[in-house]
């Protein structure tokens, strides 16, 4: 295949023909000094870009930078998107050469997240990505080269445009999440709202399994953990004797596998007043086959939550660790992610490398991540399980029974970003 186009939610056939530019990688960002589209005139056109982000910026504003490349050509009157590979380099876009099943998304509402989207974009081929720089003076090889050292990539008209027929086919859905409410106890601090969220979807059923090999990928740690782990801090606080002061929120999500759509659609059509969520912490995929001591705390390093979360551990004597994986870009890869990008402090919380984590977690990538193999027969250690949702309850409790709400640090990048208004807490 030499082009593939993302399907329209929106536009069952699509009919365009437009003249193309080449907009560096693609980023915009007026904090950071970044501003690929300057003097560049992208609108009614057709954006093409390379995957990537700038070098030396830190790993989860990357990852953020990288996502954003869709609002960015949006912002700049674009109709449509194609972003070409840089080898060694990730890439956020969704959209992939060759699809083996059909795209899931969500049914947008005028104005909505979901209802911002480029009319058209594309993945091509390294040939079609060669041939859109006919006649520029340029050539992918030379721009993947000044990418791959970091260097500052040209902007520029290209010489063609590109004709676009496309009709897409719709078969409508739902799939329903799970929302428990917990009412604070205190006059004033219960109408603001603790969550607890985890997915409690995967991947479904392998289309073509050996012989004898069992298809149902069973999602036993991913996320089949995460959601028991909640479900039992939930408990926690039903037995404790002592409502919490704010109240809590049980979130299942579904559609995480899918592009975050469930919580996508849940932080933008909330059950409660959206300024009343002021606190989350998501559960995705802790591993759970060994003694942990220590965990990690995904973006623990942007708001008050950290010391919280901390402390919290401290009294298990648990430790929060730094990222071990800061290259994946994990913050910005979950659940708590499109209520970060609406102003929500949260956390992301995974067991650690320590005691032996990371030879689990190497194994357990490697072995049985999105694979019919991740069920029940890994050897699931159970008393880890109880101490990581004891953990969590007593993180939740101390979010909900603090007398300040969980705050963005100042300086942070994403509490600048997306909370500018909010008041800011000294680090």
């Amino acid at each position: 295949m030499d082009a593939n186009i993302r399907p329209s939610v929106r536009q069952a056939k699509r009919n365009a023909e437009a003249q193309l530019v080449f907009a560096g990688r693609g980023i915009t960002d007026s904090a950071l000094g970044i501003n690929d589209y300057a003097g560049l005139d992208a609108r009614g056109k057709i954006v093409v870009v390379l995957a990537g982000a700038p070098k030396g910026l830190a790993s989860d504003v990357a990852s953020h930078l990288r996502g954003s490349k869709e609002e960015a050509a949006l912002n700049a009157g674009a109709i449509g998107l194609i972003e070409l590979p840089v080898p060694g380099t990730q890439s956020s876009r969704p959209l992939r050469l060759t699809a083996k099943a059909p795209r899931v998304d969500l049914v947008p509402k005028p104005g909505s997240r979901a209802y911002r989207r480029v009319d058209l974009e594309l993945a091509v081929s390294k040939a079609i990505g060669a041939r859109l720089f006919a006649g520029s003076g340029h050539s992918v090889d030379e721009l993947t080269k000044l990418a791959q050292k970091g260097e500052r990539l040209p902007t520029f008209n290209l010489t063609g445009s590109l004709a676009i027929e496309a009709e897409s086919k719709w078969e409508d859905f739902s799939s329903p999440q799970v929302i428990g409410k917990l009412a604070g106890a205190d006059q004033r601090l219960s109408a603001e709202h603790i969550v607890l969220m985890g997915h409690l979807d995967h991947i479904g059923i392998e289309a073509d399994p050996k012989p004898g090999q069992d298809r149902i990928n069973n999602g036993a740690l991913d996320n089949a953990s995460g959601i028991a782990t909640m479900l039992e801090a939930a408990r926690h606080f039903t037995t404790s004797g002592t409502p919490p002061k704010r109240s809590l929120m049980f979130v299942a999500n579904t559609g995480e596998e899918k592009g975050l759509l469930g919580a996508d659609y849940f932080s933008e059509n909330p059950t409660v007043p959206a300024s009343s969520i002021v606190g989350l912490v998501n559960l995705d995929m802790p591993l759970l086959l060994y003694p942990f001591s220590d965990v990690i705390a995904f973006g623990a390093e942007h708001s008050t939550i950290a010391s919280i979360a901390a402390t919290a551990a401290a009294s298990m004597n648990v430790k929060i660790a730094p990222d071990p994986m800061p290259g994946e870009g994990l913050f910005v890869r979950s659940d708590h992610y499109r209520f970060v990008e609406r102003g929500v402090p949260s956390i992301f919380l995974m067991t650690g490398y320590a005691s032996g984590g990371e030879a689990q977690w190497k194994k357990f990538l490697s072995t049985n991540y999105h694979k019919p193999s991740d069920d029940l027969k890994q050897g699931i250690d159970w008393i880890a399980a109880a101490r990581f949702a004891d953990l969590n309850y007593r993180i939740a409790r101390a979010l909900a029974d603090a007398p300040q709400r969980p705050l963005w640090y100042s300086g942070s990048y994403f509490g600048n970003r997306f909370a500018p208004t909010q008041p800011k807490a000294p680090r």
